[in-house]
Parts: structure tokens; C-alpha cells; sequence
């Protein structure tokens, strides 16, 4: 089964923030506050991996809304 992920990263044409499933853009922004926002709601929707990009594009933080298949200890 394919691991569901949902990218939040800088615009690469243009300015602003978007939301990526599959390599498609499934929402725009102009703030990284609500295109994170919006990710989160869409990850929590369809369980899956949400991973927050920084400005240069390396992930900064991913959180896991759905089956995690190495969750923490304790």
C-alpha cells in the first residue's frame, strides 16, 4: 500500500506556499502559517504523512495523522 503524503512547500512559480499530494497542487497560499494549516487538515482527512518543507526546501518537521509504522517508544 502506498504511504499517503502531503507536502507544504515554497511556491516554485511565484511566490507563496503550496500543498502537494502526488506531485500535484491540491491548495495555494500566500503565508506558510495557513498553507501548513490547510495541510494539516488535509493529512488529518485522509491519514496520512504531513511534511512541512522550510524555505530552501528541506524538510523542517513531519507529522504522522495516520498509520505510523514506526511510532515513539514509551
Amino acid at each position: 500500500m502506498k504511504r499517503m503524503e502531503i507536502h507544504t512547500v515554497p511556491n516554485r512559480v511565484g511566490s507563496g506556499w503550496v500543498n502537494m499530494m502526488d506531485g500535484e497542487v491540491v491548495s495555494r497560499h500566500n503565508r506558510k502559517d495557513t498553507a501548513m494549516a490547510r495541510g494539516r487538515t488535509l493529512a488529518r482527512r485522509d491519514h496520512a504523512e504531513h511534511v512541512i518543507h522550510n524555505k530552501d526546501g528541506r524538510i523542517g518537521e513531519s507529522n504522522s495523522y495516520g498509520h505510523d509504522p514506526f511510532p515513539p517508544k514509551g
